[in-house]
Order: structure tokens, then C-alpha cells, then sequence
């Protein structure tokens, strides 16, 4: 689990069908539009737009929920 992840880093998270992987496309820190929907970020709680690697489909996600490889 991290928050101090960088554009490029490769990650995994858990997903709806099990373990995901991709890489971290941008770190959000401010209140955005990302990957569809609205997202609530913060410099103090960022969020990170990955890309999976599976399906090339872009989603946000908090530090805790991303594991750097």
C-alpha cells in the first residue's frame, strides 16, 4: 500500500475478478473528472488513474488500495 506512487510505476490492486495489474498513468490531487466519474482527491489523499494492463480500461484508486511491484 502506497501514496507516494509516480507516473510509470507498475501496480496490482484486487479487482471484481481477482487480482489486477497496470501502471500508474497520473497521480490526482485535486477534485476531478477522471475514468468516469467524479473524483475526490486531495495533496494530503491523493488518488491514481491506472491503466490494467488486461484490458487497457483506465480506473481511480486510493494509495491503500494499490500495491507497487
Amino acid at each position: 500500500m502506497s501514496d507516494d506512487l509516480e507516473k510509470g510505476d507498475h501496480v496490482s490492486w484486487n479487482s471484481h475478478g481477482g487480482k489486477a495489474e497496470g501502471t500508474v498513468k497520473k497521480k490526482i490531487t485535486s477534485d476531478t473528472e477522471a475514468a468516469g466519474r467524479t473524483v475526490r482527491a486531495s495533496e494530503d489523499e491523493p488518488q491514481y488513474e491506472v491503466e490494467s494492463e488486461k484490458s487497457g480500461g483506465t480506473a481511480v484508486h486510493k494509495g491503500g488500495a494499490l500495491h507497487k511491484d
